[in-house]
This record gives C-alpha cells, sequence and structure tokens, in this order.
C-alpha cells in the first residue's frame, strides 16, 4: 500500500506556490507528523538549506519574514501546531499547511495562507507516505533532493512491500523482528538516521504499548554503554546504514564485540541501498510493520491511543 499512496501523492497535481526569497525552513508537526519533519531534516542534513523542526508550541528566535513554515497537522486539529501556525502568522513568515481540514484548514482559509489538504489513512501515524510525499511534491523546488532518488525511493518501497507483507511467512525481516522483541527495547542509531529511530521507537509505543529507547550509537559509547555492566530487560536493536561513515562502522563493530563477550543479545537491522530518503522511508516501512506484527502476536489492537485521546482531551 505504502508504494502505491507514495506514488499517487508524488505525482498528484498540486499548485505549487512561490514564496519568493527564503533563508531557512522551519517544519512543526507533532507525533506521525513530527515524524515526516524528522524525515525532511534526515533528507536536507547534507546541504547548505537552514532547516529545523519544532515540535511544541515556541518558533525559534531567528524565525522572520524570510523564513517558510511548513505546518503539518493530519489531523488538523492539534494545539501546539496551531500554535506555533498562528505565532507564524502573526510574525509575518511565510507559511504553507497541510491537514486533513480541521481547524487548520479553517484557520488558513480565513488568514489567506496556502493550504494543502491531504486525507489520513486509517490513522496519523498511517498517513507518513501520503504527507511525505505531498510535501516533497509541492515544495520540490525548494527541498533540494533529485526526482531521481525520489523515484528510487518509491521503486524500492515496492521490493520492501513484497518483503514485509503478512503472506510471506519466509525471510520476513518485520515478522522476525516482531517475533525477537521482548522487553523494553533499545535502538541505537547513528545521526543520519535519528528519523528512523524516533519513528521506530514512537510505532512501538502507539502500535504495541510497548515502552522504548532510542540513543544515538556514538554518545551511546561514552556513556549508555556502562549500563550494560548489571543485567536488564532492555534489548538492544542496532539499526545500521549501509554506508555509515568509517568511524561509525568502526564504533557498530566494537559495541557489537562487547555485547558479544558479555553475551548480550541484540538484533541488527540494515538500510536499503539507495539515498538517504530511500534509507529512512523502506526503514520506517518495515520497522512500523514489525511494530504492528509485534501487537498482533501480544493481542493488542494497534489502532486506538486512548492515553493520547486522554491528553488531547484534557487540553
Amino acid at each position: 500500500m505504502w508504494p502505491d499512496i507514495a506514488k499517487e501523492f508524488y505525482t498528484k497535481d498540486y499548485d505549487k506556490p512561490e514564496f519568493g526569497r527564503i533563508d531557512q525552513i522551519i517544519f512543526t508537526g507533532m507525533g506521525g507528523s513530527g515524524a515526516i519533519g524528522d524525515t525532511l531534516s534526515a533528507i536536507v542534513s547534507k546541504t547548505s538549506l537552514h532547516f529545523s523542526v519544532v515540535k511544541g508550541y515556541h518558533l525559534p528566535k531567528t524565525a522572520d519574514s524570510s523564513t517558510l513554515v511548513v505546518a503539518t497537522s493530519a489531523s488538523g486539529n492539534t494545539l501546539e501546531t496551531l500554535t506555533v501556525l498562528d505565532t507564524a502568522k502573526k510574525i509575518g513568515c511565510k507559511i504553507i499547511a497541510f491537514s486533513s481540514g480541521g481547524k487548520m484548514e479553517q484557520y488558513c482559509t480565513k488568514n489567506k495562507i496556502k493550504h494543502v489538504k491531504v486525507p489520513i489513512f486509517n490513522s496519523p501515524r498511517a498517513s507518513y507516505p501520503a504527507y511525505l510525499y505531498s510535501i516533497l511534491n509541492v515544495l520540490g523546488n525548494l527541498i533540494p533532493i533529485k526526482k531521481s532518488d525520489v523515484l528510487e525511493s518509491i521503486s524500492l518501497l515496492k521490493k520492501t512491500q513484497k518483503q514485509i507483507q503478512s503472506s510471506n511467512l519466509d525471510d520476513n525481516p518485520s515478522i522476525e523482528l516482531a517475533e525477537w522483541l521482548s522487553g523494553i527495547p533499545m535502538i541505537y542509531y547513528p545521526s543520519g538516521l535519528q528519523a528512523v529511530a524516533i519513528r521506530f521507537k514512537n510505532s512501538l509505543q502507539e502500535n504495541a504499548k510497548l515502552h522504548a529507547i532510542a540513543e544515538d550509537i556514538i554518545e551511546a559509547c561514552h556513556n549508555g554503554i556502562v549500563a550494560w555492566e548489571r543485567p536488564s530487560q532492555v534489548k538492544p536493536i542496532l539499526i545500521q546504514g549501509k554506508d555509515d561513515y568509517i568511524k561509525t562502522k568502526e564504533q557498530w563493530q566494537v559495541i557489537k564485540k562487547y555485547f558479544k563477550k558479555n553475551k548480550i543479545e541484540f538484533k541488527q537491522v540494515y538500510s536499503v541501498n539507495g539515498s538517504i530518503l530511500s534509507k529512512t522511508v523502506n526503514l520506517v516501512y518495515l520497522l512500523d510493520y514489525a511494530s504492528i506484527y509485534r501487537a498482533i502476536a501480544s493481542k493488542i489492537d494497534p489502532t486506538p491511543v486512548k492515553s493520547i485521546d486522554f491528553m488531547k482531551g484534557i487540553f
């Protein structure tokens, strides 16, 4: 399903607004929408574009009339994102918003702000490919990524889909990971795949209702590694890029040696070969399915998020 959704929204005939001079882009969104900002940040991390992600109520002090604020809320009713949207308008930022409707669409219509309507697929977190590829479509002239890299990512999603679909019971990486998962997953990642680790942590929490932790592998080797000196219910998962920085690869080898020496069972997950977009979206796809398979194995319905509903009800 993800490859079809990605293709549909990347090729959709959206209007592509012109914003004039842009010195920085600030993405604002929470939860599943925030994961899209993390992915976009990974895409532009090796370029000169000043891009930041806001998960909360406040814009950075650097925001001004040369700033483009990209506000995303699948429901259209996320309080934090609506607050940032209103602040951006008052400051005089350039703005574009993506939502399925709700208060965000109403606000944009009232204030003549460009709004792109994108439907929700089952839940906000499951709508990740629709929103990501809509943004890559609409803001293609601003986000420095080649069209060929976007098309590559969609093509690789098709291959990943065949691997992780429930009908494939032989050599299915998502099912294998789900069956191995127990205790509290500790997700180690290189800096370039931070978006993947955060998304996987969130998916385990929302879908499988599991506590989960994510740590940068380089930083962990300077502090977190010490916690393994005691017995633990924590289970390490190593998310690795096929072409991680050479020193990061060396660090992976050292921590694997440490785990083996101390008889600590761990699981490895590797990215596909390709652009940072291909690596990120394919890992998110694989790991999202792992969290869903873990929920099913635990006889848990992955869809309801009663605690989130409670929190939103308070605010």
